[in-house]
């Protein structure tokens, strides 16, 4: 599953291709699953609107949509809707051109004013689509705090008297949204922090060291434009690089890059997990 790094670098991709851009014309596939918004009212909610911007919310990538290009006058900045995509396991949001062969599992195309295409293209169907119109309601926000902005107070406080492992705590959405198995693995090892350690045991050095070790190997991951470790690509069509630098994640049985100890695997909370026995204690 993409996660904040890769989401990050897709949203980032998007808003530099499509902000100011208008939606000529919204097309959603007829399977049911990728769709938490019925697809007949996602176009006509789109249909018209101009993307104003598109940022990242955890492990969503939010586009917010404007008034038609007709409609605008000083008042064009106000965000009128937002297009909310959840990439699911497998889903891809892609820019390209009306020309490009349209691959199987595509369940939405948004055709644009610049003779462009927004497509989202997932093979399991796990992704979803929503369409919030801020009029009616709220608008999206993750549910945890987020790792590239949390402060020191507030990281430690997520994790006071909490018995779960520190791993299985970093997976929780609810505490940090965003984060995944790869990130929380990498993180560990660069803090040398091991996976298992129950969360409210962890003093408080230890969790400053762990939330600049998040921070750093974020923004780090970011920069190479994410982990492809499957099908994830930006928004381009190019797949990322910080797979070449992974310390431990999936790596197992393999010398460690700092101490030369193999790489152990385990399971917490239903997930592989990927450490070095002798770096993080």
């Amino acid at each position: 599953m993409p996660e904040l790094p890769e989401v990050e670098t897709i949203a980032r991709g998007v808003d530099a291709r499509l902000r100011g851009d208008r939606v000529v014309e919204a097309w959603f596939s007829g399977e049911h699953e990728p769709f938490k918004t019925p697809p007949a009212r996602q176009a006509r909610g789109l249909e018209g609107r101009v993307f104003l911007g598109v940022h990242r919310a955890g492990k969503h990538i939010v586009c917010e949509m404007g008034p038609a290009t007709g409609e605008r006058t000083r008042a064009e900045e106000q965000v009128e809707a937002q297009w909310i995509v959840h990439l699911g396991m497998t889903g891809r949001l892609l820019v390209t051109t009306p020309e490009a062969p349209a691959e199987k599992h595509t369940h939405a195309r948004l055709t644009l004013a610049s003779g462009r295409e927004l497509r989202f293209v997932d093979p399991r169907r796990f992704g979803r689509l929503e369409l919030r119109e801020l009029a009616r309601g709220e608008s999206f926000g993750p549910p945890g705090d987020e790792p590239l902005a949390i402060g020191t107070e507030a990281f430690a406080a997520l994790f006071r008297g909490r018995r779960t492992p520190i791993k299985a705590a970093l997976l929780n959405q609810k505490l940090l949204a965003g984060l995944g198995n790869i990130y929380a693995d990498e993180s560990l090892f660069q803090a040398g922090i091991r996976p298992r350690r129950v969360a409210g045991r962890l003093t408080r050095a230890e969790l400053e060291r762990l939330r600049q070790a998040l921070k750093k190997v974020l923004l780090h991951a970011i920069r190479l434009g994410g982990s492809s470790v499957s099908d994830y690509v930006g928004a381009d069509g190019e797949r990322g690089f910080f797979q070449l630098e992974h310390s431990v994640y999936q790596r197992t049985g393999e010398p460690c890059r700092r101490c030369g100890t193999p790489i152990r695997r385990i399971t917490i909370a239903g997930r592989g997990t990927h450490y070095c026995p002798l770096c993080q204690q």
